[in-house]
């Protein structure tokens, strides 16, 4: 009887340990969306042509939970541009992509790549976040 009574007691306390939620756990595990599009301007090497620009398909966007200094994980975006990520915990989020850099105007397009980020912060679970295009030089 008294083992039966200790299983009955470990169950309810893990039970209830389970409905608690720990703050700043960033993350996977939730009922919130956080979602954009990556919009590229592609210019020629001396900076003065514009080539071409819009919603580039196959980019990679990264996601950090909280104030980790690794990404959480990555999406390559659609046709569209769009990416999503799905499932996540209240909390704050920097979404980004990496672009090519402008040292100034008056240089040409340097191949080092800089982050573009934005962040976002979900205040309670089921949230869909519609953040604001990540513009990118390609």
């Amino acid at each position: 009887m008294k083992k039966v009574s200790l299983l009955v007691m470990v169950g309810l306390l893990l039970g209830l340990m389970s409905c608690i939620k720990l703050e700043g756990l960033e993350g996977e595990g939730g009922t919130s969306t956080i979602m954009g599009k990556v919009y590229a301007f592609n210019y020629n090497y001396e900076l003065t042509q514009l080539r071409w620009e819009g919603y580039v398909p196959e980019e990679d966007v990264y996601i950090v939970y909280g104030t980790d200094t690794i990404y959480g994980d990555r999406f390559r975006t659609n046709y569209d541009g769009s990416y999503r990520f799905k499932y996540l915990q209240p909390g704050t989020y920097t979404i980004f992509a990496y672009s090519k850099s402008l040292a100034n105007v008056n240089t040409p397009l340097i191949d080092v790549l800089t982050r573009v980020e934005k962040k976002v912060t979900i205040l309670t679970d089921g949230q869909v976040i519609i953040v604001n295009d990540l513009q990118i030089i390609k």
